[in-house]
């Protein structure tokens, strides 16, 4: 597992099926999300949250986030309580964030611990910037493209690039990673997975959330770059460590000092190809 300082795949886990985050924790995704939220019905929240207690207890094998409750319901400070002691907390993701007060309050109930932020309302899209400049705790955002589409009123995909736009570029303009896409909620459509990551690339995102292991590979390969992008990237750090300031490649190209930062982004992204492929384990 090379996870560093780019997660590509993030694979949600229902917090009460111990069993199948167990699984998940042996996908080969880089963040296992152990979802308390939608994925748990209400009459199993608290042992849902027991459960995960239970697992955090002790260091799991890889990074380990949990999606609380609503953070304005009474199952959410409860998982705040249960969750805050545990130091093999890797981060919380807080859902249908709409103000950065919520953050707020959420960094103060839980110190120290990385905080994420899921977008998932119209207000919350108008809110990004300021969300994502809360409070030194907040270590991303992200969208929940599901309520976000039904609180539009937008349908199919398309009419919500201005959000996945506006949403990336509040997180770099507070200097946060890139954010990862919202999952594809269909696991059989793998062809669908790997054009929707395709889109997403292009519009700036980095990674994808999951909510089955099979869909870790396609996301990985469809963020890995290519051959030919590795290829470039050397040569634009090569040209760079022999100059100084902007300067012309061979071929014409103009390169300065914002291209071979993304050059050598390329290039720790290409480390990853190196390692296993993504496990295939079924839930």
């Amino acid at each position: 597992m090379t996870t560093g300082a780019f997660p590509l795949t993030w694979l949600y886990a229902p917090g009460d099926r111990p069993e199948v985050v167990a699984k998940a924790l042996a996908s080969g995704a880089d963040v296992v999300v152990v979802d308390l939220e939608d994925a748990v019905a209400a009459h199993r929240k608290e042992y849902a949250r027991a459960a995960t207690a239970d697992l955090l207890s002790e260091p799991p094998p890889r990074p380990v986030h949990v999606r609380v409750n609503s953070l304005d319901s009474p199952e959410s400070a409860a998982d705040l309580r249960a969750l805050a002691p545990l130091r093999a907390l890797a981060g919380l993701r807080l859902p249908k964030v709409s103000s950065p007060t919520q953050v707020v309050r959420t960094a103060e109930l839980a110190p120290g611990i990385p905080l994420y932020a899921l977008l998932e309302s119209a207000l919350a899209i108008e809110h990004a910037y300021a969300i994502a400049t809360a409070h030194p705790s907040l270590h991303g955002i992200a969208l929940g493209e599901a309520d976000l589409r039904a609180d539009l009123g937008v349908a199919g995909t398309d009419g919500l690039d201005w959000a996945r736009g506006r949403v990336v570029c509040a997180a770099r303009a507070a200097g946060l990673p890139a954010p990862a896409q919202s999952v594809h909620p269909d696991v059989r459509d793998l062809t669908g997975l790997a054009e929707s990551c395709a889109h997403g690339r292009a519009l700036g995102f980095l990674g994808r959330a999951a909510i089955h292991p099979r869909q870790l590979p396609v996301i990985e390969r469809a963020y890995l770059p290519t051959a030919r992008e590795i290829e470039a990237a050397e040569e634009i750090v090569r040209a760079a460590a022999t100059g100084t300031g902007a300067l012309a490649l061979p071929d014409g190209r103009f390169v300065d000092a914002a291209v071979v930062a993304g050059a050598r982004r390329t290039l720790a992204l290409a480390r990853r190809i190196a390692r296993p492929a993504q496990a295939q384990v079924s839930v």
